[in-house]
């Protein structure tokens, strides 16, 4: 687990680099985390009434997390195309939310734990990742978070029980600043 510190560097360091990428007034020298360790992340931004404003990230990556983190929250900011670009304005109300990933696994349909397990599901060419907060976000069961991935892949809901259909998990260290 990141310790207290490493989080809010890795937070303030995900702030500045979206202040950067926006056009927006600096505050100083980019943070400088000192987690060398590697994995996938997702930077997930929330809106002042706690909308989704943005989601990006990398299911792997071999770049220490601090990179990795800068490159989700600027690509989460301005390229996530189901929103328009973060602007200068939005950046005070912004949540920031990180999520650091274990290696996805495969794993079986009634293997996966709701609030436990970030999920991917994929066949012929599509693929879909729901983050592990999402089903407790939205209430979700076993069978509604499975289904909610496979339409996510743009497949039908019911392509996990298909044996064609690989389903993969892995595990999140979720954290954010506070509310604005």
């Amino acid at each position: 687990m990141t310790a207290a510190a490493e989080r809010e560097a890795l937070l303030a360091l995900a702030r500045h680099a979206i202040a950067g990428a926006i056009g927006a007034p600096g505050s100083g020298p980019a943070p400088q985390p000192e987690d060398a360790s590697r994995g996938g992340a997702f930077v997930s931004l929330h809106d002042r009434e706690g909308a989704l404003r943005g989601c990006i990230g990398f299911i792997e990556s071999d770049d220490p997390h601090p990179r990795t983190v800068r490159d989700a929250a600027i690509a989460a900011a301005t390229r996530d195309p189901r929103f328009p670009p973060v602007r200068a304005d939005e950046l005070t109300g912004l949540q920031i939310e990180i999520s650091l990933l274990t290696s996805p696994r495969p794993i079986r349909a009634d293997e996966v734990e709701c609030g436990r397990h970030g999920l991917i599901v994929s066949r012929g060419g599509r693929r879909g990742l729901l983050l592990p907060q999402v089903p407790a976000q939205f209430g979700w069961d076993r069978e509604q978070f499975l289904a909610a991935t496979c339409r996510k892949a743009g497949l039908p809901e019911t392509a996990w029980r298909d044996p064609a259909t690989t389903i993969e998990a892995f595990e999140a260290e979720v954290f954010s600043d506070p509310t604005p």
